[in-house]
């Protein structure tokens, strides 16, 4: 009991002092460019609150959980040893997961407000979902099948980049981002866990590291090939209706949280539903789970519902108008430096609060054995998403600047560091690419673009005010892949490898 309750301080503590920064940059701004009002503030520090206790639970709840079941899923589609049972079991679980995604609910509904209908929530859920079924298919059968993960990125990012040309500027956007939101809470761990569980059936362990990474990058491509597909398919009316309470003063603030609850808790449940299912079904016949364990796997997913549903009931309740309102105010003062300034610090501050990144970086640490630090990827990850961040809010201001301009050669450089970055580090820029767009990035910055995009004179919601997400899933690749790069030559000049063993030479 004692050693639970350790974790779980350790845990809130963690999560504290991420999202600490976050509040103290809201509650300065408040107080100089961008005053909230009573209401609305009062409002964001009951959403930190919800924030701060959800994320620890969840994490918690990942921890002794939903962790374990995705282990044991991988290590069961490994031992029966079936092609089809690996296409359909990556098909079936990958299109659940994804439409219950929390966060893909949040971008989705977005686009149909911007849109005034004309692109539908529910569509472009099941599209996405589709999209990535299909690619967790084929994650799955790469790794079982031994096949180089930087092959299968050239392969799936060079499609995405032939499918680019005939994709309309808004589309684009809409698919990248689409593809940042399906990597949230719930499917980040959940992929990287499966991923874990299958590789750990290697016999050789140098391969089983480096399949550990990768799953999340090939999965979140699926989306944005889908969305891609669509929008060649069919012909949406694109009509970009503004945000109608950007300028919003003050709001019920009770009223706020209670009407948005039953829909959040409802949204979780379904989300957390097909893994319980899969886990109550399987647990006798395939995974042999009794006991004290079995109970110690339920409570960690009753602790990750509760979790979930604070963290994305402060988030929407407390975080995105909040957001939408700061972006509008500070880009009306008309000092361009201000907005890109202040993208950059909320970048810094906002991805240590991401709920996968602490597991992803915990799980690079813990599969590494402590060689590539957690530290390390953290404040890698801060300073490109902050840079992400920052010239989203270039783009913003600056409207002949399309999406394309930075995806295009971004994607093609991070694809040709694919030759030169040591294997495990293309694993783990790939999937933090995909992590770093999680639930803060879907509610606070991307209601904090929006919000700029409505103020910025010949800047465009649907154009300018999306695409955010897809620029911080892309720096990570870039960034993390030269820090490999970096570890490879340090390594070298010591005699270690680029896994951090020593290199025994043979002699002749």
């Amino acid at each position: 009991m004692w050693i639970l309750l350790g974790v779980i301080w350790l845990k809130f503590r963690e999560v504290l002092f991420a999202v600490l920064p976050v509040l103290l940059v809201v509650l300065l701004l408040n107080f100089t460019l961008a005053p909230l009002g009573f209401s609305l503030l009062i409002k964001f520090i009951i959403g930190a609150i919800l924030i701060i206790l959800g994320l620890t639970l969840f994490l918690f709840g990942v921890e002794i959980g939903v962790g374990p079941i995705g282990n044991l899923l991988g290590s069961a589609i490994v031992k029966s040893n079936k092609t089809w049972v690996v296409l359909t079991a990556g098909l079936l679980l990958g299109f659940f997961i994804s439409i219950a995604e929390p966060d893909l609910h949040i971008v989705a509904g977005q686009v149909e407000m911007v849109t005034a209908g004309g692109l539908s929530k529910y569509l472009i859920i099941v599209v996405v979902s589709v999209g990535i079924g299909t690619m967790l298919s084929a994650g799955l059968l790469r790794i079982a099948k031994n096949f180089p993960l930087y092959l299968t990125l050239l392969i799936v990012y060079g499609v995405v980049l032939i499918l680019g040309f005939f994709t309309s500027r808004e589309m684009l956007a809409i698919a990248f981002d689409a593809s940042g939101a399906t990597t949230g809470a719930m499917t980040v761990p959940f992929f990287l866990a499966l991923a874990l569980g299958i590789s750990a059936m290697k016999k050789d362990s140098k391969a089983a590291e480096k399949d550990s990474f990768g799953l999340v990058a090939t999965v979140s491509a699926g989306a944005i090939i889908a969305v891609m597909v669509m929008s060649i398919l069919l012909d949406v009316d694109m009509v970009s209706e503004g945000i109608p309470y950007v300028a919003a003063d003050a709001a019920p603030i009770l009223s706020s949280f209670l009407t948005k609850l039953p829909f959040i808790s409802q949204e979780v449940a379904l989300a957390l539903l097909p893994i319980l299912l899969i886990f109550l079904v399987l647990r006798r016949k395939k995974f042999k789970v009794k006991g004290g364990a079995f109970r110690k796997i339920l409570f960690g997913l009753l602790y990750a519902y509760l979790g979930l549903t604070m963290f994305l009931l402060g988030a929407n309740a407390g975080f995105i108008e909040v957001g939408n309102i700061i972006g509008y105010k500070v880009a009306l003062i008309g000092n361009n430096y201000y907005i890109i300034i202040l993208g950059f610090f909320l970048g810094l501050v906002t991805v240590v609060a991401e709920p996968a990144v602490h597991i992803l970086t915990q799980q690079v640490e813990t599969v590494t054995s402590g060689y590539v630090s957690r530290k390390i990827v953290l404040a890698t990850l801060a300073v490109s998403i902050a840079l992400a961040i920052a010239l989203s809010m270039v783009r913003i201001l600056v409207p002949p600047l399309q999406l394309w301009h930075f995806l295009l050669p971004g994607y093609a450089l991070a694809l040709l560091l694919t030759f030169v970055a040591p294997k495990l580090f293309v694993g783990i820029a790939f999937d933090a690419g995909g992590v770093a767009s999680g639930p803060m990035t879907a509610t606070f910055i991307l209601a904090f673009a929006h919000g700029a995009a409505e103020a910025v004179d010949g800047a465009n919601v649907l154009v300018d005010g999306f695409g955010i997400i897809a620029m911080v899933a892309m720096m990570p690749l870039i960034a993390l892949q030269i820090i490999g790069i970096v570890y490879k030559i340090k390594s070298s000049k010591k005699g270690f490898g680029e896994d951090g063993r020593e290199r025994r030479a043979s002699r002749i």
